[in-house]
């Protein structure tokens, strides 16, 4: 299943009623690893083809810890997404980033700890992708400067711990991921980017800051008010910012993150079932186009 649909955009209902999307379509997929979040939203933007995801569902049903991000990942990888502009909101753990700027993070810590389907690979199928870089530098490049072209205040690089949830951080912990040398905190962004990695997607997400979490004494603790009303005023930014990204992503562009299954696999072509090859052939189907 493909729509030639080359540019996935994962983030909240508010981001769909967007100004100059046209061609409006809502698509239902089912993946191997069971439905996504809800139905995509496909549409035509900046003269290029895109798909919107609602992470959590319309009317944000799904807590962090039960997002199906295997299945969010596989439909828009099954309607031949390449690219994935995440949008999520965010606690700052340093001064400098304030309520209301945008962090475009370079690094990742997984401080989750249920179950998240954290990879596509299963018994049958040993891989090992390499992480170290776990957002797309070329990614993050075109949304700083999509950020800026919208008018937004923009930060590059820093790393963004993501916890459990549902619940946030107690001030133990928030001081603690400061003393890391984190820089921001979220619910969602793990397993997303891994999962991603591995369908062979240029994946970057724009972390809007909505609270100084639980460490800024001088400042109200976070609460779900806060971050619903400071998100809320950045809704305009988000679509104006997304827009500019979807207008400078070069659909043919060939990064590494397009290439993250080459030589990864350990397991024998032999060794490996005919039920795995189908269950994940959406996902990573060229993994299995030479194996017998």
């Amino acid at each position: 299943m493909s729509d030639n649909i080359h540019i996935g955009i994962i983030g909240g209902s508010g981001l769909y009623d967007m100004p100059g999307l046209t061609d409006i379509a809502r698509v239902s997929v089912d993946t191997p690893f069971g439905s996504p979040s809800g139905e995509i939203v496909t549409g035509t933007l900046r003269g290029k083809r895109v798909a919107f995801l609602p992470r959590h569902g319309v009317g944000h049903v799904f807590t962090p810890s039960t997002v199906p991000y295997r299945a969010n990942i596989c439909a828009l990888k099954m309607l031949g997404v390449r690219f994935i502009v995440a949008v999520n909101a965010c606690g700052s753990l340093r001064e400098d980033y304030a309520p209301g700027d945008i962090v475009i993070p370079d690094q990742l810590i997984d401080m989750t700890k249920n179950e998240r389907d954290r990879t596509f690979f299963d018994t049958g199928l040993v891989g090992h992708v390499t992480m170290a870089e776990p957002f797309s530098p070329q990614m993050n490049k075109v949304l700083a400067q999509a950020v800026r072209a919208a008018g937004g205040r923009a930060h590059e690089g820093g790393t963004f711990v993501t916890i459990e949830g549902p619940r946030f951080s107690t001030r133990g912990e928030s001081h603690l991921f400061r003393q890391w040398g984190c820089s921001i905190i979220g619910m969602t962004t793990c397993p997303e980017a891994f999962l991603a990695r591995e369908a062979e997607i240029a994946y970057a997400t724009m972390s809007h800051v909505t609270d100084y979490d639980v460490w800024h004494t001088s400042e109200e603790a976070v609460t779900v008010e806060m971050v619903i009303a400071t998100f809320n005023k950045n809704v305009a930014l988000a679509r104006q910012a997304v827009a500019e990204a979807v207008a400078l992503i070069d659909k043919s562009a060939d990064w590494p993150a397009h290439h993250a299954l080459d030589g990864v696999v350990m397991t024998h072509p032999e060794k490996i079932p005919a039920s795995v090859k189908s269950r994940l052939g959406p996902v990573m189907g060229r993994l299995f186009t030479s194996a017998p």
